[in-house]
């Protein structure tokens, strides 16, 4: 691999992620426009199915799409994704941005959790060190111990981890559907599986509504910011990108979300849950680069 590859694919990687923060701050205001947050979901995961059918059809060599547990387990990453998509929205609209996008970014400490259940993983004193940091991460960030804290609500914290678990399940099912078939044929039949789980799950009037409304653009923007182009771009990027790499330079999604946030919804954020927004994002971060296993599939986790 040259190195003038391994920088384009780095290159990728880092406009995925700014990509998937900024979709989250696009989310946040048609929220607070009123829109629903599972029919915010349903288009952002819509329009990215038009993106990754197109690249589905222009290489469809080594689909796999004959293959019947290419079909299962790219059926578990399309209901994962639509309950990290749906669960991450909610959280937004529950709390704030900033909050959400850091729960979201705990999906390692999920898959590490799965890992040890089913000894795919040994766990070691140095990890569950680790998951105990990122619990006080959360901690301070959700400020769980300040009944009266501002901005956090209990559906909130709850809705973002469960984005999480929803994004550590995505990258199990993505893991397990990779041998079988094609990225492009994997995210083809995830998103139509999230489409179809996420158009019932709406408000049928808005998702109507959405079509003729002026926020049109913000629609578009968040599917193709949320889903389309970046996910294409991403998958691209890790062919030639070192897993650890990857994850470092992921973490620049939770810092545009979070100073999207701040700057444009004018969310604020007290010292102890800078300190815990920090905790975690390190902590997981590190995770992603010292994992044993080091596939391409579970560093799919976006840190």
């Amino acid at each position: 691999m040259t190195i003038e590859m391994a920088s384009a694919s780095t290159a990728f990687i880092a406009l995925a992620a700014p990509c998937w923060g900024l979709s989250g701050g696009i989310g946040g205001i048609l929220m607070a426009g009123g829109w629903d947050a599972f029919v915010v979901s349903f288009y952002r995961g819509a329009i990215g199915l038009l993106f990754v059918l197109v690249w589905l059809l222009l290489r469809p060599r080594g689909s796999g799409l004959a293959n019947r547990r290419l079909w299962f387990w790219s059926a578990i990453a399309g209901i994962g994704v639509a309950g990290n998509f749906a669960f991450y929205f909610v959280s937004i609209a529950q709390g704030s941005l900033a909050v959400a996008v850091t729960l979201m970014y705990c999906a390692p400490v999920f898959v590490y959790l799965v890992s040890f259940a089913l000894k795919l993983e040994r766990p070691t004193a140095l990890k569950w060190v680790a998951i105990a940091v990122v619990m006080v991460g959360i901690v301070l960030l959700t400020q769980i111990y300040d009944i009266g804290a501002s901005g956090v609500t209990p559906i909130g914290v709850g809705a973002g981890l469960l984005s999480g678990l929803s994004y550590a399940i995505f990258i199990f099912g993505f893991k397990y559907a990779a041998p079988h078939g094609s990225p492009q044929a994997i995210l083809s039949i995830a998103f139509v599986v999230l489409a179809m789980i996420l158009v019932r799950s709406g408000d049928a009037d808005q998702t109507v509504a959405a079509l003729s409304t002026p926020d049109r653009p913000l629609f578009a923007a968040i599917g193709v910011l949320g889903a389309g182009l970046s996910f294409v771009l991403y998958v691209i990027g890790l062919n030639h990108t070192a897993p650890a790499v990857a994850a470092i330079v992921a973490m620049v999604e939770p810092v545009t979300a979070s100073l999207f946030g701040v700057v444009v919804l004018n969310e604020k954020l007290v010292g102890p849950q800078i300190v815990g927004m920090g905790l975690v994002l390190v902590t997981v971060t590190a995770m992603s680069v010292y994992s044993r296993s080091g596939r391409p599939p579970a560093e799919f986790s976006k840190g």
